[in-house]
Protein backbone atom coordinates (compact mmCIF):
# COMPACT_ATOMS: atom_id res chain seq x y z
CA UNK A 1 0.00 0.00 0.00
CA UNK A 2 1.39 3.36 -1.00
CA UNK A 3 1.37 6.29 1.38
CA UNK A 4 -0.03 9.56 0.22
CA UNK A 5 2.44 12.40 -0.09
CA UNK A 6 0.73 14.12 2.82
CA UNK A 7 1.11 11.11 5.13
CA UNK A 8 4.67 10.55 3.96
CA UNK A 9 5.75 14.08 4.79
CA UNK A 10 3.89 13.93 8.12
CA UNK A 11 5.72 10.75 9.14
CA UNK A 12 9.02 12.20 7.93
CA UNK A 13 8.46 15.37 9.97
CA UNK A 14 7.67 13.35 13.09
CA UNK A 15 10.79 11.20 12.63
CA UNK A 16 12.93 14.31 12.15
CA UNK A 17 11.52 15.92 15.29
CA UNK A 18 12.20 12.76 17.32
CA UNK A 19 15.76 12.70 15.98
CA UNK A 20 16.35 16.34 16.87
CA UNK A 21 14.91 15.91 20.36
CA UNK A 22 17.01 12.80 20.98
CA UNK A 23 20.13 14.60 19.81
CA UNK A 24 19.36 17.57 22.04
CA UNK A 25 18.84 15.29 25.03
CA UNK A 26 22.12 13.58 24.26
CA UNK A 27 23.93 16.92 24.18
CA UNK A 28 22.25 18.06 27.41
CA UNK A 29 23.20 14.76 29.07
CA UNK A 30 26.86 15.59 28.47
CA UNK A 31 26.59 19.08 29.95
CA UNK A 32 26.98 19.80 33.64
CA UNK A 33 24.47 21.94 35.51
CA UNK A 34 26.01 24.05 38.26
CA UNK A 35 24.90 25.93 41.37
CA UNK A 36 27.53 28.40 42.57
CA UNK A 37 27.70 30.27 45.87
CA UNK A 38 30.20 33.14 45.75
CA UNK A 39 31.53 33.80 49.24
CA UNK A 40 33.42 37.05 49.81
CA UNK A 41 33.44 40.68 50.84
CA UNK A 42 32.59 43.99 49.16
CA UNK A 43 34.68 43.11 46.12
CA UNK A 44 32.49 40.05 45.55
CA UNK A 45 29.35 42.04 46.35
CA UNK A 46 30.25 44.72 43.82
CA UNK A 47 30.90 47.55 46.24
CA UNK A 48 30.89 50.99 44.64
CA UNK A 49 29.33 49.82 41.38
CA UNK A 50 26.19 51.54 40.14
CA UNK A 51 24.18 48.30 39.99
CA UNK A 52 25.87 45.40 41.83
CA UNK A 53 23.01 43.04 40.97
CA UNK A 54 23.99 43.19 37.31
CA UNK A 55 27.62 44.37 37.43
CA UNK A 56 29.32 42.49 40.30
CA UNK A 57 32.09 39.98 39.46
CA UNK A 58 29.89 36.89 40.08
CA UNK A 59 27.53 38.08 37.33
CA UNK A 60 30.36 38.23 34.82
CA UNK A 61 31.74 34.90 36.02
CA UNK A 62 28.43 33.17 35.43
CA UNK A 63 27.98 34.85 32.03
CA UNK A 64 31.38 33.49 30.94
CA UNK A 65 30.61 29.98 32.19
CA UNK A 66 27.32 29.91 30.32
CA UNK A 67 29.22 30.30 27.04
CA UNK A 68 31.11 27.05 27.53
CA UNK A 69 29.87 24.02 25.57
CA UNK A 70 30.37 21.61 28.48
CA UNK A 71 28.33 23.72 30.90
CA UNK A 72 24.56 23.41 31.19
CA UNK A 73 22.46 25.67 33.38
CA UNK A 74 24.29 27.89 35.86
CA UNK A 75 22.51 29.33 38.90
CA UNK A 76 24.30 31.45 41.48
CA UNK A 77 24.02 33.40 44.71
CA UNK A 78 26.22 36.36 45.59
CA UNK A 79 27.20 36.05 49.25
CA UNK A 80 29.57 38.99 49.27
CA UNK A 81 29.26 41.20 52.36
CA UNK A 82 31.02 44.55 52.64
CA UNK A 83 33.66 44.76 55.35
CA UNK A 84 33.41 41.12 56.36
CA UNK A 85 36.27 38.79 57.22
CA UNK A 86 36.75 35.05 57.65
CA UNK A 87 35.49 35.46 61.22
CA UNK A 88 32.09 36.57 59.95
CA UNK A 89 31.73 33.37 57.90
CA UNK A 90 32.69 30.98 60.69
CA UNK A 91 30.07 28.23 61.23
CA UNK A 92 28.02 28.89 64.33
CA UNK A 93 28.70 32.62 64.30
CA UNK A 94 25.13 33.19 63.15
CA UNK A 95 26.11 36.05 60.89
CA UNK A 96 27.07 34.99 57.37
CA UNK A 97 27.20 31.19 57.38
CA UNK A 98 23.45 31.00 57.97
CA UNK A 99 22.92 33.10 54.87
CA UNK A 100 25.14 30.75 52.88
CA UNK A 101 22.95 27.86 54.04
CA UNK A 102 19.83 29.70 52.93
CA UNK A 103 21.43 30.44 49.58
CA UNK A 104 22.10 26.74 48.99
CA UNK A 105 18.56 25.81 50.02
CA UNK A 106 17.12 28.28 47.52
CA UNK A 107 18.55 26.59 44.42
CA UNK A 108 15.79 24.97 42.36
CA UNK A 109 17.98 22.23 40.84
CA UNK A 110 19.19 20.24 43.84
CA UNK A 111 20.95 17.74 41.57
CA UNK A 112 23.25 20.30 39.96
CA UNK A 113 26.91 20.35 40.97
CA UNK A 114 27.25 22.61 44.01
CA UNK A 115 30.32 24.87 43.93
CA UNK A 116 31.54 27.33 46.53
CA UNK A 117 33.86 30.03 45.20
CA UNK A 118 35.59 31.62 48.18
CA UNK A 119 37.69 34.78 48.16
CA UNK A 120 38.33 36.11 51.65
CA UNK A 121 41.30 37.90 53.14
CA UNK A 122 41.25 41.52 52.04
CA UNK A 123 39.49 42.74 55.18
CA UNK A 124 41.32 40.21 57.36
CA UNK A 125 44.58 41.84 56.29
CA UNK A 126 43.58 45.36 57.35
CA UNK A 127 45.53 47.12 60.07
CA UNK A 128 42.29 48.02 61.83
CA UNK A 129 38.58 48.37 61.22
CA UNK A 130 37.01 45.10 59.98
CA UNK A 131 35.93 42.36 62.38
CA UNK A 132 39.04 40.79 63.96
CA UNK A 133 41.54 42.69 61.83
CA UNK A 134 44.42 42.31 61.68
CA UNK A 135 44.03 38.53 61.35
CA UNK A 136 47.32 36.65 61.61
CA UNK A 137 48.18 34.05 58.96
CA UNK A 138 47.75 31.35 61.62
CA UNK A 139 44.25 32.50 62.53
CA UNK A 140 43.39 33.00 58.87
CA UNK A 141 44.33 29.39 58.18
CA UNK A 142 42.30 28.17 61.15
CA UNK A 143 39.26 30.11 59.95
CA UNK A 144 39.54 28.87 56.36
CA UNK A 145 39.72 25.28 57.57
CA UNK A 146 36.70 25.72 59.83
CA UNK A 147 34.64 27.11 56.95
CA UNK A 148 35.81 24.43 54.52
CA UNK A 149 35.30 21.58 56.98
CA UNK A 150 31.71 22.58 57.65
CA UNK A 151 30.88 23.03 53.97
CA UNK A 152 32.34 19.63 53.11
CA UNK A 153 30.49 17.99 55.99
CA UNK A 154 27.18 19.68 55.36
CA UNK A 155 27.22 19.35 51.56
CA UNK A 156 28.83 16.02 50.57
CA UNK A 157 29.94 16.10 46.96
CA UNK A 158 30.30 19.88 46.83
CA UNK A 159 33.35 21.54 45.29
CA UNK A 160 35.34 24.32 46.93
CA UNK A 161 37.44 26.75 44.90
CA UNK A 162 39.67 29.11 46.88
CA UNK A 163 40.35 32.22 44.78
CA UNK A 164 43.36 34.31 45.70
CA UNK A 165 42.54 37.87 46.87
CA UNK A 166 43.50 40.72 44.56
CA UNK A 167 45.95 43.57 45.05
CA UNK A 168 45.02 46.87 46.65
CA UNK A 169 47.06 50.06 46.80
CA UNK A 170 49.34 50.50 49.85
CA UNK A 171 47.66 53.81 50.72
CA UNK A 172 44.22 52.24 51.07
CA UNK A 173 42.58 53.99 54.01
CA UNK A 174 38.91 54.94 54.16
CA UNK A 175 36.70 56.11 57.00
CA UNK A 176 35.96 52.61 58.28
CA UNK A 177 39.25 50.80 57.85
CA UNK A 178 42.99 51.21 57.48
CA UNK A 179 44.85 48.80 55.19
CA UNK A 180 48.08 50.51 54.10
CA UNK A 181 51.36 48.81 53.19
CA UNK A 182 51.32 46.62 56.29
CA UNK A 183 47.95 45.25 55.27
CA UNK A 184 49.07 44.57 51.72
CA UNK A 185 52.10 42.67 53.04
CA UNK A 186 49.87 40.67 55.39
CA UNK A 187 47.48 39.90 52.53
CA UNK A 188 50.28 38.33 50.54
CA UNK A 189 51.32 36.26 53.55
CA UNK A 190 47.93 34.54 53.22
CA UNK A 191 48.72 33.15 49.77
CA UNK A 192 50.90 30.23 50.93
CA UNK A 193 48.27 29.56 53.60
CA UNK A 194 45.59 29.16 50.94
CA UNK A 195 47.81 26.76 49.00
CA UNK A 196 48.52 24.74 52.14
CA UNK A 197 44.83 24.49 53.03
CA UNK A 198 43.94 23.27 49.54
CA UNK A 199 46.76 20.75 49.55
CA UNK A 200 45.70 19.34 52.92
CA UNK A 201 42.39 18.10 51.47
CA UNK A 202 43.90 16.11 48.62
CA UNK A 203 43.83 12.87 50.60
CA UNK A 204 40.81 13.38 52.86
CA UNK A 205 38.60 14.96 50.16
CA UNK A 206 40.10 14.17 46.75
CA UNK A 207 38.84 16.24 43.83
CA UNK A 208 36.73 18.48 46.05
CA UNK A 209 38.97 21.37 47.13
CA UNK A 210 40.87 23.39 44.55
CA UNK A 211 43.18 26.36 44.23
CA UNK A 212 41.44 28.87 41.99
CA UNK A 213 42.70 32.04 40.38
CA UNK A 214 46.19 33.37 41.11
CA UNK A 215 46.57 35.76 38.17
CA UNK A 216 44.19 38.57 39.13
CA UNK A 217 46.45 39.96 41.88
CA UNK A 218 49.25 40.77 39.43
CA UNK A 219 46.87 41.93 36.72
CA UNK A 220 45.12 44.49 38.91
CA UNK A 221 48.41 45.66 40.38
CA UNK A 222 49.71 46.53 36.92
CA UNK A 223 46.42 47.93 35.56
CA UNK A 224 45.14 49.81 38.62
CA UNK A 225 44.35 53.09 36.84
CA UNK A 226 42.09 51.42 34.29
CA UNK A 227 40.36 48.67 36.28
CA UNK A 228 39.86 50.12 39.78
CA UNK A 229 37.49 52.74 41.10
CA UNK A 230 39.40 55.88 42.07
CA UNK A 231 38.34 56.31 45.69
CA UNK A 232 39.10 59.34 47.85
CA UNK A 233 40.63 58.34 51.17
CA UNK A 234 42.52 59.69 54.15
CA UNK A 235 45.84 59.28 52.32
CA UNK A 236 44.64 60.37 48.89
CA UNK A 237 43.14 58.42 46.00
CA UNK A 238 43.36 54.67 46.62
CA UNK A 239 42.51 51.48 44.73
CA UNK A 240 40.49 48.76 46.42
CA UNK A 241 37.30 48.00 44.47
CA UNK A 242 37.25 47.12 40.76
CA UNK A 243 35.25 49.45 38.52
CA UNK A 244 32.64 48.13 36.07
CA UNK A 245 35.28 47.01 33.58
CA UNK A 246 37.41 45.57 36.36
CA UNK A 247 34.48 43.60 37.75
CA UNK A 248 34.02 41.95 34.35
CA UNK A 249 37.71 41.09 34.22
CA UNK A 250 37.75 39.73 37.78
CA UNK A 251 34.64 37.64 37.15
CA UNK A 252 36.31 36.08 34.14
CA UNK A 253 39.39 35.23 36.20
CA UNK A 254 37.16 33.41 38.69
CA UNK A 255 35.10 31.71 35.99
CA UNK A 256 38.13 30.35 34.18
CA UNK A 257 39.46 28.95 37.46
CA UNK A 258 36.12 27.27 38.23
CA UNK A 259 35.94 25.88 34.71
CA UNK A 260 39.52 24.59 34.82
CA UNK A 261 39.26 22.94 38.23
CA UNK A 262 35.65 21.77 38.47
CA UNK A 263 33.96 21.62 35.10
CA UNK A 264 36.58 20.67 32.53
Amino acid sequence: MHLSYRKFFLIAAICLRIHVMAKAQSVDAGRQNVNIVFIGNSITYGGGLKNPATEAPPVSAVAWLRTQAEVGTVSFKNMGFSGHTTLDFLPGSGRDFNQVERAVASFEDSKAQLVFSLILGTNDSAVKGPHGAPVSPQSYEKNLRAIANQLLKQYPGCKLVFQQPIWYSPNTHNRGATYDADGLERLQSYFPVIRAVVKSYRITHPNQVFLGDKKAFKFFKHHAEDYFQHEDGVEGVFFLHPNKMGAVKLGEFWAKAIYRTVLN
